[in-house]
């Protein structure tokens, strides 16, 4: 016989749509979407890729329970948002970058960015963005040191790793140097990840296989990184530096930095993002626009990280630009000019 008072009823509004995904399931397809670009770190960096990450992914959970657990709020750890968070800012930042400095990271990310705005949802942009962002301002020398993962030697664990130090090859489109840049880095090193760069942005083919992976699953739409990297090529081909080949150019400039990263995992975030189909296309086109405007202009080699974040404050004014009308909405224009007849 059914308990009647002990029966838990949930009352809502129509539509009721009922579906199998939830928080966890969408955070569980990043983090396997992940997991290519994160193995080919460990092959190319060592171990310290591994280490430097789940230092990471445990920093964000811990500072998400202990934050949840002082202003006792519910626990949301167990959604998986915390451990996307720790291994997006793992990957934008170099394998040699101290533990402890990553922490701060985690912290700023979490708890300054996350949790101070409400927790998962309310965020007004990209965590893990900001949390670089925090760091290169605080630690620019460790966040700007690279390694050549061709002669990376780094033990298991990442103490003092026996490695050479490389010029990204953003470093070198900056200048326009693409004649050094192709004779120590071909396309095809760029596609592979045979470069240097931060953790998780090397290889262009195996971030490119997590993005399909994620739109395959329907956890992104294909209007966002898709609007985002044409952008950024047309314009390196319309534009090449220091006299270089339009379509070399271009295609280093898609393939290198952090590109490929931003515009699958990173622009496409819920929270952060446009909801329409065509907010998420102008969206795309102005990271795109502000990539390349700080690649050409800025003094910072790579504009995928500022870019994002300064198009997540305006997500608001594109959602309420494009907004489509209700059904069965007549706009105010059209409503007194129906009075007026």
């Amino acid at each position: 016989m059914t308990d009647y008072k002990n029966l838990k009823l949930i009352a809502t509004s129509s539509p009721h749509i009922r579906a199998a995904e939830n928080t966890r399931s969408i955070m569980l397809d990043v983090i396997i979407a992940m997991m290519p670009a994160l193995v080919w770190a460990i092959v190319k960096f060592g171990f310290k890729a591994l280490t430097l990450t789940a230092v990471s992914v445990i920093g964000c959970l811990f500072f998400e329970w202990g934050y949840r657990k002082i202003m006792k709020k519910p626990q949301s750890v167990g959604d998986l948002s915390a451990v996307v968070t720790g291994i997006l800012l793992a990957f934008v930042c170099p394998v040699t970058l101290p533990y402890w400095t990553i922490l701060i990271g985690d912290f700023f990310a979490i708890v300054v960015v996350k949790q101070l705005f409400g927790g998962i949802g309310k965020n007004f942009i990209n965590p893990a963005l900001a949390g670089r962002a925090a760091l290169l301002a605080g630690y620019a020398s460790f966040m700007t040191t690279w390694i050549d993962p061709a002669q990376n030697t780094a033990p298991l664990f990442g103490g003092a790793a026996d490695v050479v130090t490389a010029a990204t090859p953003m470093a070198y489109l900056k200048t326009g140097d693409l004649a050094t840049l192709s004779s120590q880095y071909s396309v095809a090193d760029m596609f592979l990840g045979n470069i240097g760069g931060s953790l998780g942005e090397i290889s262009a083919l195996l971030l490119i296989v997590g993005g399909v992976y994620l739109i395959w699953r329907k956890v992104i739409s294909w209007q966002t990184p898709v609007a985002y990297i044409a952008t950024v090529a047309v314009i390196a081909l319309v534009f090449p530096k220091g006299g270089a080949d339009n379509v070399q150019f271009m295609l280093y400039s898609i393939f290198g930095g952090g590109l490929m990263l931003g515009a699958f995992f990173m622009a496409t975030d819920y929270t952060t993002s446009p909801v329409t189909k065509t907010g998420q296309l102008i969206f795309g086109i102005g990271c795109g626009l502000l990539t390349m405007f700080i690649r050409y202009f800025g003094s910072y080699n790579e504009g995928v990280c500022y870019s994002i974040m300064i198009m997540n404050l305006l997500v608001a004014l594109i959602d309420k630009a494009v907004k489509p009308s209700r059904f069965g909405v007549v706009k105010s224009a059209e409503k007194k000019e129906a009075a007026s007849k």
